[in-house]
């Protein structure tokens, strides 16, 4: 039988994943209007008890350095303001969201160790680059969200995509598509349109690998540079691990120069093990 996978495929089976709770789905929905009624949302968050307590441990890190402590979600968006904190609501729900062990081979914690830290890196070059930070910070975390589109719903293929990648030494990228047929790309790409992702995360998400396509956008040059630095410094512990080629169009168009990486390098370090202490516990 046959392992390959078409893009339908992926979507059909996208019923099957855990959903988000139902006030994450209406925050992510909402990531581009300007209307709505936070006071509503906050409430609404609050009856999740274990998501308000992720959030606010999100909130109170040095992350964000606030002078006081915040105890409610009210008080982290009169501090943080709605985007900051309705990203961390995001981040809290999607990392407890998908569950683990179902695929041989896959290291659901370095999975998440990766994103947490390309999240971490994108905020740090948004805030370089003067680039909406939270934004950055979302895909950052969600870019490779596909992944586990395909481990949740393709264990058994997904675990000779492991092999076929050690077998071969090549990038999962490249194992993904010889032995699926369709890749972490796709399948984020189809998440997003089923979770209703604003345009913004759907470009970064799709654009990721591609910053060169047209239309992709300048936040996803951000998450190409954020994940190949990420794999650079190896924070998720992979062993094996390779980094990605880097788009010398993505990395001109941030136009850095080496004392701002070096620092860059620093902060990412830092951050990915405050966020990751929250995120992971």
């Amino acid at each position: 039988m046959s392992n390959t996978l078409t893009y339908d495929d992926v979507v059909r089976t996208l019923d099957d994943l855990p959903s988000l709770p139902a006030v994450v789905m209406e925050l992510l929905n909402s990531i581009d209007q300007d209307d709505v009624d936070i006071s509503v949302l906050a409430k609404k968050v609050s009856y999740d008890q274990a998501l308000t307590a992720k959030t606010l441990r999100l909130a109170n890190s040095s992350l964000y350095g606030l002078q006081v402590k915040v105890t409610t979600i009210q008080q982290a968006i009169t501090y943080l303001g709605f985007q900051t904190t309705r990203n961390l609501i995001t981040a809290a729900a999607v990392t407890g969201c998908f569950a683990e062990g179902h695929c041989p081979g896959f290291d659901h914690k370095a999975f998440w160790r990766h994103s947490i830290a390309t999240a971490a890196c994108a905020k740090v070059l948004a805030r370089q680059m003067r680039f909406n930070q939270d934004y950055a910070f979302t895909a950052g975390l969600l870019h490779d969200i596909g992944r586990l589109v395909l481990v949740s719903c393709f264990p058994n293929q997904y675990s000779e995509t492991i092999a076929y990648r050690e077998e071969h030494d090549c990038y999962l990228l490249e194992a993904e598509r010889s032995v699926l047929g369709v890749d972490h790309v796709d399948a984020g790409m189809a998440l997003a349109e089923h979770w209703n992702f604003s345009d913004t995360m759907r470009l970064a998400i799709g654009g990721h690998h591609d910053p060169e396509a047209p239309g992709a956008g300048f936040l996803a040059a951000i998450i190409h540079v954020a994940d190949a630095i990420v794999h650079a410094l190896d924070l998720a512990q992979m062993p094996d691990d390779l980094v990605p080629p880097v788009s010398t169009v993505a990395w001109t168009a941030l136009g850095l120069d080496e004392e701002i990486y070096l620092q860059l390098f620093r902060e990412t370090e830092l951050q990915y093990e405050e966020i990751s202490m929250v995120l992971l516990s």
